[in-house]
Order: C-alpha cells, then sequence, then structure tokens
C-alpha cells in the first residue's frame, strides 16, 4: 500500500507513460488503417495473393513485396546467428579483457552506423564483389540448386539479404553478450567441477540458462531486418518479381513505399502503398507476439528443469 503523496504521484506517471505507449501503437494502428481505406475496400484479401503492381490500371497487389520482405528477412537472420553468437560466446567467455573491451566497443560502433552507409558500401563494393567472383562461383558449384540460377549481376535478393546480416549481427552480438555475461558463475563452475571441457560448460549450462534473452536478442535483430530501408533499397533490385533464385532483383515492402511515395498522385495508389504498411505492421506485431510466445515457452521449461 503506496501512502507517500510522492510516491502515489510517480507511481501514476510511470501508468500514465506505460498506457500511453499502448495509445501511441493503438492510434497508429488506426491512422494507418483509415488511410489504407480505399485499398482494403478495393482488394480485400487479394491484395496479399496478387503479383499486380500497376499505378496506370490502378491494380495493386502485395504478394512481390511480402515474398522480398520474408525472403531477406530469413535469408539475413541465417547468416547472422550463428556468426552473431559464435562471437558473444567468444567475446563473453574466452577473450582476454582488453580484446573483449575492444571487441565491445567495435560492436557497439557498428550497430550505430547509419543503415544509408550499408547501402552505399553494398552498391560500390559488395555487389560488384559478388557479381565479379561470389555468384559465378556459386553457379559453377551448385548451378543445380534454383536458388543459384540466373544472372551474376551482384544486385539482388543475395546482396540484400547479406547486408541485412551485416547490420543486424551487431545488434544480435551486442544483446547475447550482456545476456551471457549475466549468467551466474555458478552455472559454470557447477560443469567444471564435474569435469566439463569449456564447450561442454557453454552447451550444457550457459547457453540453456541464457536461451530466453538469446531469442530475444534475435528477435530484436529480424526486427531491425524487417523494417530496414534505405540499405535494402540500395542494392536489391528495386523490381516487383518472385524469383527462387537469390541473384534476381526483388523488391520489399519497406523499398517500395520510399521508391513511389512521393510520387502517388492517385488516391488509390498511395491507399495501396498505406496497405502495404499496414501488412508490414501487421507482420512485425505478429512476428513479436510468436517470439513472447517462444520466450515464455522456454522459460516455463527452463522453471521446470530447475525444479
Amino acid at each position: 500500500m503506496i501512502n507517500n503523496k510522492s510516491d502515489r504521484l510517480f507511481l501514476g506517471v510511470t501508468v500514465v507513460c506505460a498506457l500511453g505507449l499502448l495509445l501511441l501503437v493503438l492510434l497508429m494502428a488506426i491512422f494507418i488503417w483509415r488511410a489504407a481505406g480505399p485499398s482494403v475496400e478495393a482488394f480485400g484479401g487479394y491484395f496479399f495473393f496478387s503479383r499486380e503492381w500497376d499505378p496506370v490500371h490502378r491494380r495493386f497487389g502485395a504478394l512481390p513485396y511480402i515474398y522480398g520482405t520474408l525472403v531477406s528477412t530469413l535469408l539475413a537472420l541465417l547468416l547472422a546467428g550463428p556468426v552473431s553468437l559464435g562471437a558473444a560466446i567468444y567475446i563473453a567467455e574466452f577473450a582476454p579483457r582488453k580484446i573483449k573491451n575492444t571487441l565491445g566497443f567495435l560492436v557497439d560502433l557498428l550497430a550505430a552506423v547509419p543503415g544509408v552507409i550499408y547501402g552505399l558500401w553494398g552498391n560500390f563494393v559488395l555487389a560488384p564483389w559478388l557479381a565479379r567472383f561470389v555468384e559465378p562461383s556459386l553457379q559453377h558449384h551448385l548451378g543445380f540448386l534454383p536458388f543459384f540460377q540466373g544472372s551474376p549481376m551482384g544486385i539482388g535478393m543475395l546482396a540484400a539479404g547479406i547486408i541485412l546480416a551485416i547490420m543486424i549481427s551487431p545488434v544480435i552480438t551486442a544483446v547475447c553478450r550482456e545476456v551471457l555475461e549475466v549468467v551466474p558463475a555458478s552455472q559454470r563452475e557447477a560443469m567444471i567441477a564435474l569435469g566439463a571441457t569449456p564447450w561442454e560448460v557453454i552447451r550444457r549450462a550457459v547457453l540453456p540458462y541464457a536461451r530466453t534473452g538469446i531469442v530475444g536478442a534475435f528477435t530484436l535483430g529480424l526486427g531491425k531486418a524487417v523494417g530496414e530501408t534505405m540499405a535494402v533499397t540500395l542494392v536489391i533490385g528495386n523490381r516487383p518479381q518472385i524469383s527462387w533464385s537469390l541473384f534476381a532483383p526483388a523488391h520489399t515492402m519497406t523499398s517500395v513505399i520510399i521508391n513511389e511515395f512521393t510520387e502517388a498522385v492517385d488516391p488509390l495508389h498511395l491507399a495501396a502503398l498505406i496497405h502495404i504498411a499496414l501488412v508490414l505492421f501487421l507482420i512485425t506485431l505478429l512476428v513479436n507476439i510468436l517470439a513472447r510466445l517462444l520466450i515464455y515457452q522456454i522459460s516455463r521449461r527452463v522453471r521446470i528443469w530447475s525444479v
């Protein structure tokens, strides 16, 4: 029971701040829904499955952009996940103090670099390198797979996935490092006392204890990859097509919004772009809900094991 006036005032301010955040999200959802109303009424559920995007004839479909967003994001997670977790384990568990501080500073610095800088580097350095060396090699050795067929142009889905992986790696690494560093020393000491090797200590004691935080780190990286705009726009090719090949140009929901929003003079065209923003908002919300459910399930299992 809080009796002090200052404590009650402080509690009221914190409650207002918390409810204000919820209200802000709700107002954003309502505004986006109302602005996308003409597109929702005109296309309905067909908007999610149509490949056609023709502003001249006023026919719009979001499937190529949804596909490009999901594939580039999943590719970035597949590339960045193991590297980020491995870097976090080395920094938190094995690196000497001087190297640890230096690496930690560099990781934090990379996380603060603006996305447009990554995009320019990807356009002028990464894409030519992919077109000249990496993609021809992948096509030569793995060309029997549909993912590595087509013309090696450098600009395309593979470049976008690599850029996103580079961008989200510092975020995942920094959060995983913080999570690993707060694992109690007793967890490690108990395994060492049983004669476990360093790898067994990490695998059996540290990672299970930090699993919830690691999932949260990957969720943050996923959110950053889904919402990234400038870097992806500069390297993905901006062509609304669906292709199995990672060499082919593609489009994402964020890139089509930034490319066409200022030129959308037709109200239905503008509503269709906002409709894509609504889809992006719902995908982000769904990903966070699934991540919270996963974290809850993992935490529940950890509590059961500890009992």
